[in-house]
């Protein structure tokens, strides 16, 4: 078990990487645009859940603290959640990347708030979505000029 929960990491990780050090090289976001990038750790994820699938179903479809707690308390329901966890991160993680490409978000401001979402994803996403709406507004009052558009 203990060799799946790090193998999430480390199927992850290399996409991270990408979008941090090399945000504007050609091939991040042609990799990065497959849908493999987040069905890797979660390839752990359906590894490690298969044969306690019925242990994760009682915790899940019937919310209850103990039950959920004595599931995470087994190693394959830290596992399961570490590989969710992981998957879910990178998820959120390549929707910033590209939607800070898509705004003009400089690659030196997204970096850390990337790298802030790999340890703390939901800080992450919450300072994003503060520079998004930021930028938005900065852009917004911006005014935008052009050979045929006048400030």
């Amino acid at each position: 078990m203990n060799q799946l929960f790090q193998l999430t990491f480390w199927l992850a990780a290399p996409f991270w990487a990408l979008m941090i050090l090399a945000p504007s090289w050609r091939w991040t976001s042609r990799i990065l645009a497959s849908p493999w990038v987040t069905l890797l750790p979660l390839t752990v994820y359906a590894r490690v859940v298969a044969p306690h699938f019925g242990a994760l179903w009682t915790a899940v479809s019937r919310p209850d603290l103990p039950v959920l707690q004595a599931f995470l308390a087994q190693p394959y329901g830290a596992a399961a959640i570490w590989a969710h966890l992981v998957a879910f991160d990178l998820f959120l993680g390549r929707w910033m990347f590209f939607e800070a490409r898509a705004r003009g978000i400089h690659p030196l401001v997204v970096g850390p708030i990337l790298l802030l979402t790999i340890f703390l994803s939901p800080i992450g996403v919450v300072v994003f979505l503060a520079v998004r709406s930021a930028t938005r507004t900065a852009t917004q009052t911006t005014p935008v000029t052009g050979p045929n558009l006048r400030p």
